[in-house]
């Protein structure tokens, strides 16, 4: 996203669509999950509204369950549905891959980025 290498996002839970910890991307990955997202409780209650259920464990997929602070791969046009209606996550721009703009305007990004510590413990909803 920003001219150097992708940074990873998250591997506590490990994320991204290959579950490397990265939002990288490919043909196979038709839903975009290029994003990298710091979640908040309002995220991901709008997720769960939309049919996205980012909370409940999923074993089967090595998904454990989201909470507020995690750091996840979130799909790009799932982001800017919540963009649009006022409940978007944090963005960490060195971690989000740049064919997240091929769906969502940089300046949408932009707005909600943020620097994310070493521990997130702080950031909630």
């Amino acid at each position: 996203m920003l001219g150097g290498e992708l940074e990873p996002c998250g591997t506590d839970p490990v994320t991204g669509f290959h579950r490397d910890g990265c939002c990288r991307t490919g043909p196979e990955d038709v839903g975009s999950h290029t994003i990298c997202g710091v979640v908040t409780a309002e995220f991901l209650d709008h997720q769960r509204r939309i049919g996205n259920d980012l909370v409940t464990p999923v074993p089967q997929f090595r998904f454990p369950g989201l909470v507020p602070g995690d750091r996840w791969c979130v799909t790009a046009a799932n982001w800017l549905r919540a963009h649009l209606d006022g409940a978007a996550c944090f963005v960490v721009l060195a971690a989000t891959h740049e064919r997240a703009l091929d769906i969502v305007p940089l300046a949408a990004l932009q707005e909600h980025a943020v620097d994310v510590p070493p521990s997130p413990s702080g950031i909630g909803g």
